[in-house]
């Protein structure tokens, strides 16, 4: 076995273990880490293996002049069962978003938010004012119901798209357009309402009973603290995996380490390199704008929607953990669909100047962000769920085997340890 001269180098004072381990996880992310984490609590000998220089996937924040930068917009939602089970919440010191959200609506903007959580907003919710009292009833009657049902139930609902769904439960087309539709498109990466209304219900579920906040030091911090807990010697960064073989792994150096078992635990279209044959879910692509400001254009941390659709959202990301810009400037996180092109970065600062009604010319870009498969597509009928077997030893997992969410990679690498577990033991 040739160990990877690179050897552990998130911590690089470590002793790494020798001799061949049972399991070896390509990729760590969060299927990776979570993977990893309960083969080495079951007393198995893993490695774990990341082509860059840092834990987390697409999950990581790049610090840049006093800023912290997460590639591409991300919340951190509170009420996922993984990430209660997994994570210490007091340690990544979260800071919380409105309970709501700002749409900008063509009389100007429309502020909307649970009333339990933000009485002061109630006014909004007055039938009539806002929203028509019908679409009101109904937007509560579908919100009590993903609350209160088990999310099984859920999970077991025959499944169509949103727009779909929507409809079904009496939300008018002008609602949808006005809120919803803006909205959800910043949650789906996509803007006709074409995902799983299964996944959206429990998406609105979790919304609903949980808190979304970002870490004060950027949401690299939830992956981080995942790979704290490791095993000395297990994770071993820069060490890209060539290819998957009948005996373990290839890697880019030449050098091979083999295992019983092999977990793929990367992005879907490095998967399917990995894993010839793979079926795999096509991808949504994401850009984030990255400003800096000299003073706040919205002194609250809400998330602001755009119903003509230039933007998906934006928000003023020092609003809600200060920590994420230097003392004295603002940092306004904007992202919008697709990939970075000639004259968007433009026609964004443009809308942002409309949609925080002041003068953005002063604004500094910061950065540009684009994220490529940032989610798997998720169309009706959406299995939530899917077997990480793949061939005699393989495995692979990660939230295009389940849900694009931080839920649904952590569940994914859970099964594939449970499952590999499963079939050592049986030999």
């Amino acid at each position: 076995m040739t160990v990877h001269p690179h050897g552990n180098r998130e911590n690089p004072g470590k002793r790494v273990k020798r001799g061949h381990p049972d399991t070896v996880v390509v990729g760590a992310g969060l299927a990776g880490l979570a993977c990893a984490l309960d083969l080495s609590r079951a007393g198995r000998r893993v490695a774990l293996l990341e082509a860059s220089d840092g834990v987390g996937g697409r999950m990581r924040t790049d610090r840049q002049d006093g800023f912290l930068l997460d590639r591409g917009f991300q919340v951190f939602n509170t009420s996922y069962p993984q990430v209660r089970r997994r994570l210490e919440l007091r340690a990544l010191r979260l800071r919380p978003f409105t309970p709501g959200l700002v749409a900008q609506h063509p009389d100007g903007p429309v502020r909307l938010a649970d009333p339990t959580r933000r009485p002061g907003w109630a006014g909004s919710l007055v039938p009539g004012r806002v929203l028509p009292a019908r679409d009101l009833a109904a937007l509560a009657a579908l919100t009590a119901r993903d609350a209160l049902l088990p999310a099984n139930v859920l999970k077991r609902r025959p499944d169509e798209s949103v727009a779909s769904a929507l409809r079904r439960a009496g939300v008018s087309a002008a609602t949808v357009d006005l809120v919803l539709r803006p909205l959800l498109s910043g949650v789906f990466l996509e803007d006709r309402l074409a995902t799983s209304a299964r996944f959206f219900h429990l998406v609105w579920r979790s919304m609903v009973r949980g808190t979304l906040c970002l870490p004060a030091a950027g949401v690299g911090a939830v992956p981080a603290q995942l790979a704290a807990g490791l095993p000395d010697g297990v994770l071993r960064l820069e060490t890209p995996v060539r290819e998957v073989t009948p005996t373990g792994v290839l890697l880019d150096d030449g050098g091979e380490l083999p295992a019983a078992t092999v977990v793929v635990a990367t992005d879907a279209a490095t998967a399917a390199r990995l894993l010839p044959g793979l079926p795999v879910p096509d991808g949504r692509t994401v850009t984030t704008y990255y400003h800096a400001a000299p003073r706040t254009p919205l002194a609250e941390p809400t998330l602001v929607v755009d119903s003509a659709g230039t933007v998906l959202n934006t928000c003023v990301l020092s609003e809600v953990a200060p920590t994420y810009a230097p003392s004295g400037t603002a940092l306004v996180s904007s992202s919008v669909l697709g990939a970075d092109r000639p004259g968007a970065a433009e026609a964004v600062q443009r809308r942002l100047a409309e949609l925080y009604g002041t003068d953005t010319g002063g604004w500094e870009q910061v950065a540009v962000r684009t994220v490529e498969g940032a989610l798997p597509v998720m169309r009706p009928p959406l299995p939530l769920s899917r077997t990480t077997r793949f061939g005699p030893a393989g495995y692979v997992c990660g939230d295009h085997r389940a849900t694009g969410s931080v839920q649904g990679a952590l569940a994914s690498g859970t099964r594939a340890a449970r499952e590999v577990l499963t079939d050592l033991a049986r030999g």
